[in-house]
């Protein structure tokens, strides 16, 4: 990968995808504030329901592009049969079925990507809410100024005051209510429909994956997390005081194994440059995920 990597980016590579492995369904499960629509991609045939999501938070972008590439070489590897990382990916999608949200924050990517017009009525605003600065590179919100991850009703209100921040900003504003932005709430509903056995959210940096969640999570799950970090070299690791996010609302409704994997190391936005590096760490992290 050689370039930013936006919206119109990973609708080509759905398009492709699909036009080349006709079994990987891809589904609208709602739409951005802008009207953007929110794709899932679902592969395998197993009844065991994986789901992998990405660019929650805006200038974490790079993480949708890894999570397409591991999309478009698992169901090139089912297609053709082949091995993927040492797993036979037939066998393995014969016992599960991921389903992958690519890019759950689209027009918070077109902003840091400085792709949102200038002549747009709401570039004033958002502009004021980035304090009179330009570059919209260390914005995390929606494109309404809500943080997506503080979004989720798990602990929502201890959020709010932990945060402190009572107004759309660049990051940590947890939003009027729980789920009031539609990103998270059409994220939350899929969760729901689906019944999902295990989640991982894909984010940026640090190289460690977030296993817990107020001791909701099942007693397995350091284990789990344990095979996540052998596999990819991240380090697990118990947190505390953290509460909305998407991983701590699926262990607190589900009481079933949930991650938050901060990929990559340095500052976001991460590079193009260290890509394929990341990518060497997370496809074993993914492909492990799938064996849970």
């Amino acid at each position: 990968m050689n370039a930013d990597y936006g919206f119109d980016d990973m609708m080509r590579e759905i398009q492709d995808l699909k036009a080349i492995n006709p079994f990987v369904g891809v589904h609208q499960y709602g739409q951005s504030v802008f009207g953007r629509p929110l794709v899932a991609l679902c592969c395998g045939r197993g009844s065991r329901l994986v789901h992998v999501n990405a660019s929650c938070h805006a200038n974490e972008w790079i993480t949708s592009a890894l999570l397409m590439r591991f999309m478009t070489e698992l169901s090139g590897a089912y297609t053709a049969g082949q091995r993927l990382g040492g797993e036979d990916i037939g066998v393995l999608l014969d016992t599960v079925t991921l389903w992958a949200a690519p890019m759950v924050n689209p027009d918070g990517v077109e902003l840091v990507q400085g792709r949102f017009p200038h002549s747009h009525p709401h570039y004033r605003t958002l502009l004021a809410w980035n304090g009179g600065v330009e570059d919209f590179s260390g914005w995390k919100a929606n494109i309404r100024g809500v943080d997506l991850n503080d979004q989720f009703p798990a602990f929502w209100e201890e959020e709010c005051k932990r945060r402190n921040v009572v107004s759309p900003a660049p990051r940590d504003y947890p939003g009027a209510h729980p789920l009031c932005e539609p990103e998270a709430g059409a994220l939350a509903e899929l969760t729901d429909r689906l019944g999902f056995h295990a989640v991982v959210s894909l984010h940026t940096q640090g190289k460690e994956i977030y296993w817990n969640y107020r001791d909701f999570e099942p007693p397995h799950a350091e284990n789990l997390a344990d095979r996540l970090g052998a596999a990819s070299g991240y380090a697990p690791i118990k947190l505390s005081g953290s509460d909305a996010g998407y991983k701590d609302w699926f262990i607190h409704r589900y009481r079933r194994p949930g991650f938050t994997v901060e990929a990559g190391y340095g500052e976001n936005p991460l590079p193009v440059s260290a890509f394929d590096t990341i990518y060497a760490e997370l496809r074993p992290l993914l492909l492990e995920s799938l064996r849970l």
